[in-house]
């Protein structure tokens, strides 16, 4: 079962400022321990806002509109993302609340995510 840790961004993150060594260093452990069990798929971190674009659909069958970040603060922003393999749901929460606190500074967020995969993909 794949699933997604996606790590919520602050505005430190928004800001661009890369997290302190000694939260580096916890990360990075983490990560191997994720390797090590064989589970860890991809793990990546995304620049800030400023640097993104959002593209939305307003209507069906006309262009899409591209806007420019930095986008307002907001629950939505993400900083980074982990992509786990793992047999069960608990597995994912097991290792999604091994992880640091991604930001710091008691800002950090993970929301875990199932990925759908093609078998459970069916056409209506």
């Amino acid at each position: 079962m794949l699933f997604m840790l996606i790590v919520k961004a602050s505005h430190h993150s928004e800001a661009g400022k890369l997290p302190s060594a000694q939260l580096r260093e916890a990360m990075s452990r983490y990560n191997e321990e994720l390797i090590e069990a064989g589970v860890r798929i991809m793990a990546k971190g995304l620049h800030p806002s400023s640097n993104g674009l959002r593209i939305s659909f307003p209507k069906p069958g006309e262009e899409p509109v591209v806007t420019e970040g930095p986008f307002a603060p907001s629950p939505d922003l993400v900083a980074g993302f982990i992509l786990i393999d793992v047999k069960s749901k608990e597995e994912a929460v097991h290792w999604a609340t091994r992880m640091p606190d991604p930001q710091g500074h008691g800002e950090g967020q993970i929301e875990l995510r199932q990925v759908f995969e093609a078998p459970d993909i069916t056409e209506e």
